[in-house]
């Protein structure tokens, strides 16, 4: 793989996905054969927003590949003092092997990875989140052998996960639906340029719409995300309102192929943009997909990090 940072999939070819993927693969299944695949390397991680399933992935995922991760909370670091993105970058460049950031503005990342002289991986921003699609598509991967042809449906508020889904499933061949209320929809510079990545392909063409049902129909996949997001908590109420009647329920589902799976990235609010009874049914699969997004971040930091591959 040719990529030094990882921003956005927009910047990746479907080969560089499949090539993450097929390590991310040999890992999960063999993962003694890399405990030193980072040995000696030492990975950055800034945390601007709170974290659970991103910071235990990265952590432990160093911590397997035999290298180590240095936890930097924004209240711990000189960010929180007024000291520039900038130099951020090029001063943990000189002590580190690669930086992840969780952050709030986008822009912060394209800074980070303007300015730094390792490798950059954007561990979420409000705009996008590669690394959750990413063990997404793989647990979809695992579970039907192909991506290509499947659809997903994508129900509530389209946020930075709504947007990398579509990135990626244009770059992997599949189609896309997104219902969202009329003021929650996804970014439309996202969607235009999803559509025209689309036809360029010639791959099904993104779509977006405010009814759920329509939008879920004969899909392969339903995925859903808090309707209030880190940030956004004085808009709670307004979104309660607004996202009357997006819940994924056992009728929402049914309108989807009988075997479709139900995915969220977590953490997950029962009985709002979920019911208790499908996260915890027999088509969920969103704990798998937890577990997986170790299994692609050590894949793609071995990647970006230059670690040797046996």
């Amino acid at each position: 793989m040719k990529q030094k940072h990882l921003l956005s999939l927009k910047d990746y070819s479907r080969a560089d996905i499949e090539e993450i993927f097929d390590l991310a693969r040999k890992m999960k299944s063999r993962p003694g054969d890399y405990r030193k695949a980072l040995e000696g390397k030492t990975l950055a991680m800034i945390f601007q927003k709170a974290s659970t399933r991103t910071r235990v992935s990265f952590e432990v995922g160093m911590f397997q590949l035999g290298g180590h991760a240095l936890f930097l909370g924004a209240d711990a670091i000189q960010l929180n003092r007024g000291e520039s993105v900038p130099d951020t970058a090029r001063v943990l460049s000189r002590f580190v092997n690669g930086i992840m950031a969780r952050v709030f503005a986008h822009q912060d990342i394209l800074d980070l990875a303007r300015h730094a002289t390792v490798p950059v991986i954007n561990g979420l921003s409000d705009l996008l989140h590669p690394c959750q699609a990413l063990a997404s598509y793989f647990t979809l991967l695992e579970r039907r052998g192909s991506l290509e042809g499947l659809k997903v449906a994508y129900v509530g508020d389209g946020n930075n996960v709504c947007h990398e889904l579509m990135i990626g499933a244009v770059k992997l061949g599949m189609a896309m639906s997104v219902a969202s209320p009329s003021g929650y929809e996804p970014n439309q510079l996202i969607v235009k340029s999803s559509v025209r990545d689309a036809q360029k392909a010639r791959t099904p063409v993104p779509e977006v719409t405010s009814d759920p049902a329509a939008a879920v129909k004969g899909a392969d996949v339903v995925y859903t995300d808090v309707w209030t997001s880190m940030g956004q908590e004085a808009e709670s109420e307004a979104r309660t309102q607004a996202f009357e009647g997006y819940i994924v329920d056992q009728a929402l589902m049914s309108r989807a192929k009988p075997d479709a799976v139900f995915m969220h990235c977590l953490p997950a609010h029962r009985g709002e943009e979920v019911a208790a009874d499908v996260i915890d049914g027999p088509q969920s699969v969103v704990f798998d997909e937890a577990e997986n997004g170790l299994h692609v971040q050590k894949a793609l930091m071995a990647l970006l990090m230059g670690a040797p591959q046996p």
